[in-house]
Protein backbone atom coordinates (compact mmCIF):
# COMPACT_ATOMS: atom_id res chain seq x y z
CA UNK A 1 0.00 0.00 0.00
CA UNK A 2 1.26 3.49 -0.85
CA UNK A 3 1.07 6.12 1.88
CA UNK A 4 -0.87 9.02 0.45
CA UNK A 5 0.19 11.59 2.98
CA UNK A 6 3.85 11.24 3.85
CA UNK A 7 7.13 11.70 2.04
CA UNK A 8 7.90 12.52 -1.58
CA UNK A 9 7.76 10.01 -4.41
CA UNK A 10 9.70 9.73 -7.65
CA UNK A 11 8.20 8.87 -11.00
CA UNK A 12 10.13 8.99 -14.27
CA UNK A 13 12.97 10.87 -12.48
CA UNK A 14 10.56 13.64 -11.48
CA UNK A 15 9.93 14.40 -7.81
CA UNK A 16 6.26 14.20 -6.98
CA UNK A 17 5.23 16.27 -3.97
CA UNK A 18 2.32 14.61 -2.17
CA UNK A 19 -0.77 16.77 -1.79
CA UNK A 20 -2.21 14.85 1.13
CA UNK A 21 -5.47 16.76 1.57
CA UNK A 22 -6.34 16.58 -2.14
CA UNK A 23 -5.35 12.92 -2.30
CA UNK A 24 -7.52 12.20 0.72
CA UNK A 25 -10.48 13.91 -0.94
CA UNK A 26 -10.06 11.84 -4.09
CA UNK A 27 -9.79 8.68 -2.02
CA UNK A 28 -12.94 9.62 -0.10
CA UNK A 29 -14.89 9.81 -3.37
CA UNK A 30 -13.46 6.59 -4.84
CA UNK A 31 -16.15 4.50 -6.55
CA UNK A 32 -18.84 7.03 -5.64
CA UNK A 33 -21.38 7.84 -8.34
CA UNK A 34 -19.92 11.28 -8.96
CA UNK A 35 -17.54 12.70 -11.56
CA UNK A 36 -14.47 14.05 -9.75
CA UNK A 37 -13.32 17.32 -11.39
CA UNK A 38 -10.03 18.86 -10.23
CA UNK A 39 -9.66 22.51 -11.25
CA UNK A 40 -6.88 25.06 -10.89
CA UNK A 41 -4.22 27.12 -12.63
CA UNK A 42 -1.80 25.38 -14.98
CA UNK A 43 1.11 23.56 -13.31
CA UNK A 44 -0.42 23.72 -9.85
CA UNK A 45 -0.10 19.95 -9.57
CA UNK A 46 -3.30 18.50 -11.03
CA UNK A 47 -1.55 15.98 -13.30
CA UNK A 48 0.81 14.97 -10.51
CA UNK A 49 -2.17 14.48 -8.23
CA UNK A 50 -3.61 12.03 -10.77
CA UNK A 51 -0.29 10.19 -11.02
CA UNK A 52 -0.05 9.82 -7.26
CA UNK A 53 -3.65 8.71 -7.00
CA UNK A 54 -3.10 6.11 -9.70
CA UNK A 55 -0.13 4.84 -7.67
CA UNK A 56 -2.48 4.59 -4.71
CA UNK A 57 -4.99 2.58 -6.75
CA UNK A 58 -2.30 0.20 -7.97
CA UNK A 59 -1.01 -0.20 -4.44
CA UNK A 60 -4.48 -1.07 -3.22
CA UNK A 61 -5.41 -3.86 -5.63
CA UNK A 62 -6.28 -2.22 -8.94
CA UNK A 63 -4.70 -3.79 -12.02
CA UNK A 64 -2.90 -1.54 -14.56
CA UNK A 65 -5.46 -2.38 -17.25
CA UNK A 66 -8.22 -0.97 -15.03
CA UNK A 67 -6.67 2.50 -15.32
CA UNK A 68 -7.21 4.60 -18.46
CA UNK A 69 -5.33 7.92 -18.42
CA UNK A 70 -5.28 10.53 -21.20
CA UNK A 71 -3.72 14.00 -21.15
CA UNK A 72 -5.15 16.33 -23.79
CA UNK A 73 -2.10 18.57 -23.74
CA UNK A 74 -0.31 15.64 -25.41
CA UNK A 75 -0.43 15.78 -29.26
CA UNK A 76 -0.61 11.98 -29.21
CA UNK A 77 -4.30 12.31 -28.36
CA UNK A 78 -5.23 14.86 -31.05
CA UNK A 79 -7.34 12.23 -32.77
CA UNK A 80 -9.59 12.08 -29.71
CA UNK A 81 -10.47 15.79 -29.59
CA UNK A 82 -14.06 15.01 -30.51
CA UNK A 83 -16.39 13.91 -27.75
CA UNK A 84 -17.80 10.91 -29.68
CA UNK A 85 -14.38 9.60 -30.71
CA UNK A 86 -13.20 10.01 -27.13
CA UNK A 87 -16.23 8.21 -25.76
CA UNK A 88 -15.89 5.33 -28.24
CA UNK A 89 -12.16 4.98 -27.58
CA UNK A 90 -12.61 4.71 -23.83
CA UNK A 91 -15.66 2.45 -24.04
CA UNK A 92 -13.70 0.01 -26.20
CA UNK A 93 -11.05 -0.25 -23.48
CA UNK A 94 -13.37 -0.86 -20.55
CA UNK A 95 -12.96 -4.17 -18.74
CA UNK A 96 -16.34 -5.82 -18.13
CA UNK A 97 -17.23 -6.83 -14.58
CA UNK A 98 -14.49 -4.65 -13.08
CA UNK A 99 -14.35 -1.02 -12.04
CA UNK A 100 -12.46 1.11 -14.58
CA UNK A 101 -10.71 4.26 -13.38
CA UNK A 102 -10.73 6.86 -16.17
CA UNK A 103 -8.53 9.97 -15.89
CA UNK A 104 -8.93 12.74 -18.47
CA UNK A 105 -6.41 15.55 -17.98
CA UNK A 106 -7.01 19.10 -19.32
CA UNK A 107 -10.40 18.04 -20.59
CA UNK A 108 -11.37 21.61 -21.57
CA UNK A 109 -9.39 21.00 -24.78
CA UNK A 110 -12.11 18.60 -25.97
CA UNK A 111 -15.10 20.52 -27.39
CA UNK A 112 -18.37 19.34 -25.84
CA UNK A 113 -16.38 17.15 -23.47
CA UNK A 114 -19.39 17.06 -21.15
CA UNK A 115 -21.27 14.80 -23.57
CA UNK A 116 -18.50 12.19 -23.39
CA UNK A 117 -18.33 12.62 -19.60
CA UNK A 118 -22.08 12.16 -19.28
CA UNK A 119 -21.97 9.01 -21.42
CA UNK A 120 -19.15 7.52 -19.34
CA UNK A 121 -20.86 8.50 -16.10
CA UNK A 122 -23.85 6.29 -16.81
CA UNK A 123 -21.58 3.24 -17.22
CA UNK A 124 -21.81 1.38 -13.90
CA UNK A 125 -18.20 0.19 -14.11
CA UNK A 126 -16.59 3.62 -14.67
CA UNK A 127 -15.15 5.88 -11.98
CA UNK A 128 -14.41 9.14 -13.81
CA UNK A 129 -11.82 11.80 -12.93
CA UNK A 130 -11.24 15.04 -14.90
CA UNK A 131 -8.93 18.05 -14.63
CA UNK A 132 -9.28 21.48 -16.18
CA UNK A 133 -7.36 24.76 -16.19
CA UNK A 134 -10.28 27.02 -17.02
CA UNK A 135 -13.37 27.71 -14.93
CA UNK A 136 -15.45 28.18 -18.08
CA UNK A 137 -15.53 24.38 -18.39
CA UNK A 138 -18.06 24.31 -15.54
CA UNK A 139 -20.30 27.15 -16.64
CA UNK A 140 -23.56 27.56 -18.51
CA UNK A 141 -24.94 24.56 -20.39
CA UNK A 142 -22.05 22.36 -19.23
CA UNK A 143 -22.93 22.85 -15.58
CA UNK A 144 -26.59 22.22 -16.38
CA UNK A 145 -25.89 18.92 -18.14
CA UNK A 146 -23.61 17.66 -15.37
CA UNK A 147 -25.61 19.20 -12.53
CA UNK A 148 -25.72 16.94 -9.50
CA UNK A 149 -23.30 14.50 -11.12
CA UNK A 150 -19.94 15.96 -10.19
CA UNK A 151 -17.91 17.22 -7.28
CA UNK A 152 -15.32 19.95 -7.87
CA UNK A 153 -11.99 19.78 -6.05
CA UNK A 154 -10.28 23.16 -6.34
CA UNK A 155 -6.50 23.00 -6.41
CA UNK A 156 -4.00 25.78 -5.79
CA UNK A 157 -0.21 25.77 -6.01
CA UNK A 158 1.55 24.59 -2.85
CA UNK A 159 0.25 25.92 0.45
CA UNK A 160 2.87 27.15 2.91
CA UNK A 161 2.54 23.95 4.92
CA UNK A 162 2.99 21.80 1.81
CA UNK A 163 6.00 23.90 0.78
CA UNK A 164 7.62 23.58 4.22
CA UNK A 165 7.02 19.82 4.22
CA UNK A 166 8.56 19.49 0.77
CA UNK A 167 11.71 21.49 1.59
CA UNK A 168 11.90 20.11 5.14
CA UNK A 169 12.04 23.63 6.52
CA UNK A 170 10.16 23.16 9.81
CA UNK A 171 13.23 24.26 11.76
CA UNK A 172 13.18 27.82 10.41
CA UNK A 173 9.70 28.91 9.41
CA UNK A 174 10.74 32.54 8.85
CA UNK A 175 13.33 31.55 6.24
CA UNK A 176 10.91 29.10 4.64
CA UNK A 177 8.28 31.86 4.42
CA UNK A 178 10.76 34.30 2.85
CA UNK A 179 11.68 31.68 0.22
CA UNK A 180 8.04 30.72 -0.31
CA UNK A 181 6.93 34.24 -1.19
CA UNK A 182 10.05 35.12 -3.18
CA UNK A 183 10.58 32.08 -5.35
CA UNK A 184 7.17 30.53 -6.12
CA UNK A 185 4.60 28.10 -4.82
CA UNK A 186 4.36 26.18 -8.10
CA UNK A 187 5.56 22.64 -7.34
CA UNK A 188 8.14 22.43 -10.14
CA UNK A 189 9.86 25.61 -8.93
CA UNK A 190 11.19 23.57 -6.00
CA UNK A 191 13.30 21.56 -8.43
CA UNK A 192 15.03 24.82 -9.42
CA UNK A 193 16.24 25.52 -5.87
CA UNK A 194 17.04 29.16 -5.13
CA UNK A 195 18.26 29.98 -8.62
CA UNK A 196 16.30 33.18 -9.22
CA UNK A 197 17.24 33.32 -12.91
CA UNK A 198 16.03 29.80 -13.68
CA UNK A 199 12.87 30.33 -11.64
CA UNK A 200 12.15 33.54 -13.56
CA UNK A 201 12.65 31.70 -16.86
CA UNK A 202 10.26 28.98 -15.71
CA UNK A 203 7.66 31.46 -14.46
CA UNK A 204 8.02 33.51 -17.64
CA UNK A 205 7.24 30.51 -19.82
CA UNK A 206 4.32 29.56 -17.58
CA UNK A 207 2.94 33.09 -17.50
CA UNK A 208 3.09 33.41 -21.29
CA UNK A 209 1.42 30.02 -21.74
CA UNK A 210 -1.41 30.94 -19.41
CA UNK A 211 -1.91 34.42 -20.85
CA UNK A 212 -1.74 33.47 -24.51
CA UNK A 213 -3.27 30.00 -24.43
CA UNK A 214 -5.84 30.24 -21.64
CA UNK A 215 -6.75 33.91 -21.93
CA UNK A 216 -5.86 35.55 -25.27
CA UNK A 217 -6.67 32.60 -27.54
CA UNK A 218 -9.69 31.37 -25.60
CA UNK A 219 -11.27 34.82 -25.31
CA UNK A 220 -10.01 36.07 -28.69
CA UNK A 221 -8.43 39.15 -27.09
CA UNK A 222 -7.22 41.61 -29.71
CA UNK A 223 -4.75 43.64 -27.61
CA UNK A 224 -2.43 41.37 -25.56
CA UNK A 225 -0.27 44.37 -24.56
CA UNK A 226 -3.25 46.07 -22.94
CA UNK A 227 -4.11 42.82 -21.17
CA UNK A 228 -0.54 42.65 -19.87
CA UNK A 229 -0.83 46.23 -18.58
CA UNK A 230 -4.02 45.37 -16.71
CA UNK A 231 -2.39 42.27 -15.20
CA UNK A 232 0.58 44.33 -14.00
CA UNK A 233 -1.78 46.88 -12.45
CA UNK A 234 -3.65 44.13 -10.62
CA UNK A 235 -0.44 42.45 -9.45
CA UNK A 236 0.66 45.78 -8.00
CA UNK A 237 -2.70 46.28 -6.27
CA UNK A 238 -3.31 42.94 -4.56
CA UNK A 239 -5.38 43.52 -1.45
CA UNK A 240 -6.80 46.83 -2.70
CA UNK A 241 -10.44 47.38 -3.56
CA UNK A 242 -10.76 47.51 -7.33
CA UNK A 243 -13.51 48.14 -9.84
CA UNK A 244 -13.57 47.95 -13.60
CA UNK A 245 -14.10 51.71 -13.65
CA UNK A 246 -10.99 52.61 -11.66
CA UNK A 247 -8.89 50.14 -13.64
CA UNK A 248 -10.10 51.70 -16.91
CA UNK A 249 -9.48 55.21 -15.53
CA UNK A 250 -5.96 54.27 -14.46
CA UNK A 251 -5.15 52.89 -17.89
CA UNK A 252 -6.51 56.08 -19.47
CA UNK A 253 -4.38 58.27 -17.18
CA UNK A 254 -1.33 56.31 -18.35
CA UNK A 255 -2.16 57.02 -21.98
CA UNK A 256 -3.67 53.55 -22.63
CA UNK A 257 -7.44 54.12 -22.97
CA UNK A 258 -9.56 51.00 -22.61
CA UNK A 259 -13.31 50.55 -22.19
CA UNK A 260 -14.92 49.32 -19.00
CA UNK A 261 -16.49 46.47 -20.98
CA UNK A 262 -13.03 45.35 -22.17
CA UNK A 263 -11.70 45.41 -18.62
CA UNK A 264 -14.65 43.27 -17.53
CA UNK A 265 -13.77 40.73 -20.22
CA UNK A 266 -10.14 40.71 -19.09
CA UNK A 267 -11.03 40.13 -15.44
CA UNK A 268 -13.45 37.37 -16.38
CA UNK A 269 -10.81 35.63 -18.50
CA UNK A 270 -8.09 35.98 -15.84
CA UNK A 271 -10.28 34.58 -13.08
CA UNK A 272 -11.49 31.79 -15.39
CA UNK A 273 -7.82 30.85 -15.90
CA UNK A 274 -7.28 30.92 -12.09
CA UNK A 275 -4.58 33.61 -12.36
CA UNK A 276 -6.65 35.68 -9.92
CA UNK A 277 -9.33 34.87 -7.38
CA UNK A 278 -12.02 37.45 -6.75
CA UNK A 279 -13.18 38.23 -3.21
CA UNK A 280 -16.49 40.06 -3.22
CA UNK A 281 -17.63 42.27 -0.35
CA UNK A 282 -20.07 41.37 2.42
CA UNK A 283 -21.91 43.87 4.61
CA UNK A 284 -21.58 42.32 8.08
CA UNK A 285 -24.19 44.51 9.77
CA UNK A 286 -26.71 44.35 6.93
CA UNK A 287 -25.95 40.66 6.26
CA UNK A 288 -25.94 41.09 2.51
CA UNK A 289 -23.52 40.62 -0.37
CA UNK A 290 -22.41 43.80 -2.11
CA UNK A 291 -22.08 44.16 -5.86
CA UNK A 292 -19.35 46.81 -6.01
CA UNK A 293 -15.71 46.98 -4.96
CA UNK A 294 -13.94 43.63 -5.10
CA UNK A 295 -10.45 42.51 -4.21
CA UNK A 296 -8.33 40.23 -6.37
CA UNK A 297 -5.67 37.85 -5.10
CA UNK A 298 -2.93 36.09 -7.11
CA UNK A 299 -2.65 32.31 -7.34
CA UNK A 300 1.14 32.56 -6.85
CA UNK A 301 3.19 35.41 -5.38
CA UNK A 302 6.21 34.30 -7.44
CA UNK A 303 4.40 35.45 -10.57
CA UNK A 304 4.21 38.94 -9.08
CA UNK A 305 7.96 38.97 -8.43
CA UNK A 306 8.57 37.72 -11.99
CA UNK A 307 6.45 40.45 -13.54
CA UNK A 308 7.13 43.43 -11.25
CA UNK A 309 10.47 42.66 -9.63
CA UNK A 310 11.39 43.31 -6.00
CA UNK A 311 10.74 47.05 -5.78
CA UNK A 312 7.72 48.52 -4.01
CA UNK A 313 6.70 45.21 -2.46
CA UNK A 314 3.99 45.55 0.19
CA UNK A 315 4.69 42.56 2.44
CA UNK A 316 1.46 43.17 4.35
CA UNK A 317 -0.55 42.72 1.15
CA UNK A 318 1.42 39.58 0.34
CA UNK A 319 0.61 38.10 3.76
CA UNK A 320 -3.05 38.98 3.17
CA UNK A 321 -2.89 37.20 -0.20
CA UNK A 322 -1.43 34.06 1.37
CA UNK A 323 -4.03 34.03 4.16
CA UNK A 324 -6.79 34.34 1.55
CA UNK A 325 -5.45 31.39 -0.48
CA UNK A 326 -5.08 29.31 2.68
CA UNK A 327 -8.70 29.93 3.61
CA UNK A 328 -9.74 28.85 0.11
CA UNK A 329 -7.66 25.69 0.36
CA UNK A 330 -9.37 24.87 3.66
CA UNK A 331 -12.73 24.97 1.91
CA UNK A 332 -13.99 28.33 3.18
CA UNK A 333 -16.10 30.76 1.17
CA UNK A 334 -14.23 34.04 1.59
CA UNK A 335 -15.43 37.64 1.36
CA UNK A 336 -14.10 41.07 2.25
CA UNK A 337 -16.06 42.37 5.22
CA UNK A 338 -17.63 45.84 5.36
CA UNK A 339 -18.78 47.24 8.69
CA UNK A 340 -19.78 50.88 8.48
CA UNK A 341 -16.69 52.78 7.38
CA UNK A 342 -14.32 50.01 8.47
CA UNK A 343 -13.16 46.87 6.70
CA UNK A 344 -12.53 43.35 7.96
CA UNK A 345 -9.98 41.59 5.77
CA UNK A 346 -11.92 38.34 5.52
CA UNK A 347 -15.34 37.02 6.41
CA UNK A 348 -14.82 33.28 6.02
CA UNK A 349 -17.66 30.76 5.95
CA UNK A 350 -16.78 27.18 6.83
CA UNK A 351 -18.29 24.36 4.73
CA UNK A 352 -20.67 23.65 7.64
CA UNK A 353 -21.89 27.25 7.66
CA UNK A 354 -20.02 28.69 10.66
CA UNK A 355 -18.49 32.14 10.12
CA UNK A 356 -15.04 33.30 11.23
CA UNK A 357 -13.40 36.72 10.89
CA UNK A 358 -9.74 37.37 10.04
CA UNK A 359 -7.44 40.38 10.05
CA UNK A 360 -3.93 39.97 8.58
CA UNK A 361 -1.17 42.43 9.48
CA UNK A 362 2.59 42.29 9.11
CA UNK A 363 3.19 43.52 12.67
CA UNK A 364 1.11 45.03 15.47
CA UNK A 365 3.88 45.71 17.99
CA UNK A 366 3.15 49.42 17.69
CA UNK A 367 0.17 50.14 19.97
CA UNK A 368 -1.56 52.42 17.47
CA UNK A 369 -1.30 49.76 14.76
CA UNK A 370 -2.65 47.10 17.13
CA UNK A 371 -5.66 49.25 18.00
CA UNK A 372 -6.32 50.02 14.33
CA UNK A 373 -6.29 46.32 13.38
CA UNK A 374 -8.46 45.31 16.34
CA UNK A 375 -11.06 48.04 15.82
CA UNK A 376 -13.05 46.40 12.97
CA UNK A 377 -13.16 43.07 14.83
CA UNK A 378 -14.24 44.77 18.06
CA UNK A 379 -17.12 46.40 16.18
CA UNK A 380 -18.58 43.01 15.21
CA UNK A 381 -21.26 42.19 17.76
CA UNK A 382 -21.81 38.49 17.08
CA UNK A 383 -19.97 35.72 18.90
CA UNK A 384 -18.20 34.06 15.97
CA UNK A 385 -14.46 33.40 16.20
CA UNK A 386 -12.21 36.38 15.43
CA UNK A 387 -8.49 36.18 14.58
CA UNK A 388 -5.66 38.65 14.13
CA UNK A 389 -2.81 37.02 12.19
CA UNK A 390 0.62 38.67 12.18
CA UNK A 391 4.25 37.79 11.51
CA UNK A 392 5.26 38.95 15.00
CA UNK A 393 7.11 36.17 16.80
CA UNK A 394 5.21 36.74 20.02
CA UNK A 395 3.18 34.42 22.27
CA UNK A 396 -0.51 34.06 21.49
CA UNK A 397 -2.58 36.89 22.94
CA UNK A 398 -6.28 37.64 23.33
CA UNK A 399 -8.17 40.96 23.25
CA UNK A 400 -11.90 40.87 24.10
CA UNK A 401 -12.13 37.38 22.63
CA UNK A 402 -10.00 38.19 19.58
CA UNK A 403 -7.11 35.74 19.26
CA UNK A 404 -3.81 37.12 18.03
CA UNK A 405 -1.83 34.30 16.41
CA UNK A 406 1.45 34.03 14.58
CA UNK A 407 0.46 33.66 10.93
CA UNK A 408 3.14 31.04 10.21
CA UNK A 409 1.95 28.86 13.08
CA UNK A 410 -1.62 29.23 11.81
CA UNK A 411 -0.56 28.32 8.27
CA UNK A 412 1.08 25.17 9.65
CA UNK A 413 -2.07 24.10 11.51
CA UNK A 414 -3.25 20.53 10.91
CA UNK A 415 -6.58 21.28 9.25
CA UNK A 416 -7.67 17.63 9.43
CA UNK A 417 -8.36 18.24 13.12
CA UNK A 418 -10.54 21.29 12.54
Amino acid sequence: MIDLCNGMHKMNDEILIPRSEHLARLAAFKDKRLIKIVTGIRRCGKSTLFELYQMHLLGNGAAPEQIISLNFEDPEHEGLLHYKKLYDHIKSRLIPDKMNYVFLDEIQNVPEYERAADGLFIQKNVDLYLTGSNAHMLSGEIATLLSGRYVEIQMLPLSFKEYVTAVQGEGNLQKAYADYVRYSSFPYALALGDDRRRINEYLGGLYNTIIFKDVVSRKKIADPLMLDSVVRFMFFNIGNLLSTTNIANTMKSQGRPVSIHTVENYLSALTDAYVFYRAGRYDIKGRQYLTTGDKYYIADIGLRYYLLGTKNVNMGSILENIVYLELLSRGYRVFVGKLGNTEVDFVAEKPGGQTEYFQAALTVRDQATLERELAPLNNIKDHNAKYLLTLDMDPEAAYNGIRQLNALDWLMTDTSKN
